[in-house]
């Protein structure tokens, strides 16, 4: 199932940053890859600034609830 749309994620932001939130958008990108739109729970800093949503490839996702 490549559709993550209103599922709860855990996963690996950048491979450094640990995230949580809700998939507001699942897209098949150009050339068959898929990304999922993350809100997250709880807003993290990225080399500075702060984040309240990231894009994640379905390799970095642990968890789907």
């Amino acid at each position: 199932m490549w559709n993550l749309e209103n599922k709860y994620v855990t996963g690996i932001y950048l491979g450094l940053f640990p995230v949580g939130g809700m998939v507001d958008h699942s897209r098949v990108k150009y050339g068959g890859e898929v990304s999922h739109h993350v809100q997250l729970r709880e807003p993290i800093k990225v080399f500075g600034v702060v984040r309240d949503r990231v894009i994640l490839e379905p390799k970095d996702i642990q968890y789907i609830y």
